[in-house]
């Protein structure tokens, strides 16, 4: 089966709801998309130089994910001593040495229909749920989250407890990505498609949501999501957790701030210095 002939089966079944339990072919379409997905030939947000923010939402892949929820039943699935239950549509992926993945022992898991690139590297306890991508050299590390459709870029760092929230539905949504060469620090957390451009830099602590106004003190620019767009971090930013005094009620009487993320300066060689500690570590 063609790509294109997967897209439209999936989508047939997506449609016909309740219908699609029981229907044998709609199982064997979810499960081709599945293997799609992990050996990478499909994803949920495929980069598009056509597109105004660079990337095109897949609609129909996350209609096949969901399609799997669907068709799914519940199933014990044991290992290592322990015991789950969960769709049997989605149990946990499995690596051997030919993966290249390298998954330190401690309790991370990686959900069936997730893509995990060769050189990635695992830090326990991590997790990478079902329509994830995490490209080649990326390194997810401990306590950190990949949420469902997560785009995660090439030689990415997700530093301890980074958050990278999915976006599953609603099926058009962008999900959130982050490109190439990006630094997440460790408790930051990304969210509500918002979109970090190649070579940015968040600092420990920074969040990022739709709602959320970033100071670019750089350019004198605010930065914010729109109603055709996401959030987006421009490339090379050095995005720092910083906070804006209220100026107006008892927030100003009281002397209070509100936390903001602020652009300190774009990423030079200075700053590229601070992160070879990801090399020494692979």
């Amino acid at each position: 089966m063609t790509t294109l002939q997967l897209q439209k089966t999936i989508e047939r079944h997506f449609a016909s709801g309740p219908a699609a339990l029981g229907d044998p072919s709609a199982m064997t379409a979810f499960f081709s998309l599945r293997a799609a997905i992990e050996s990478g030939e499909v994803r949920a947000a495929s980069p598009d130089p056509a597109s105004p923010l660079g990337w095109r939402v897949n609609t129909w892949v996350k209609q096949g994910i969901l399609l799997g929820f669907r068709l799914g039943h519940l199933q014990e699935m044991s290992g290592g001593g322990l015991s789950f239950v969960d769709k049997h549509t989605f149990p946990a992926l499995r690596f051997g040495p030919a993966d290249g993945v390298r998954m330190v022992p401690g309790g991370s898991s990686v959900r069936a229909g997730a893509y995990v690139a060769r050189g990635v590297v695992c830090m326990p306890p991590m997790y990478i749920n079902t329509g994830a991508w995490v490209d080649e050299g990326a390194m997810v590390d401990s306590h950190a989250l990949v949420g469902s459709c997560a785009q995660i870029g090439k030689r990415v760092h997700l530093s301890a407890a980074a958050q990278i929230g999915g976006v599953l539905e609603p099926v058009n949504a962008n999900p959130v990505i982050i490109e190439d060469d990006v630094l997440v620090g460790g408790n930051s957390g990304v969210y509500e498609g918002t979109i970090v451009r190649k070579g940015a830099v968040l600092a420990a602590g920074t969040i990022l949501t739709r709602g959320t106004s970033v100071f670019d003190l750089v350019n004198g620019t605010i930065l914010r999501a729109t109603d055709e767009q996401p959030l987006i971090i421009p490339e090379n930013a050095v995005v720092v957790p910083g906070s804006r005094a209220v100026l107006k009620g008892k927030g100003q009487e009281w002397g209070l701030s509100l936390y903001a993320p602020v652009i300190v300066k774009y990423r030079d060689d200075k700053t590229d210095l601070s992160t070879t500690l990801e090399d020494l570590l692979r």
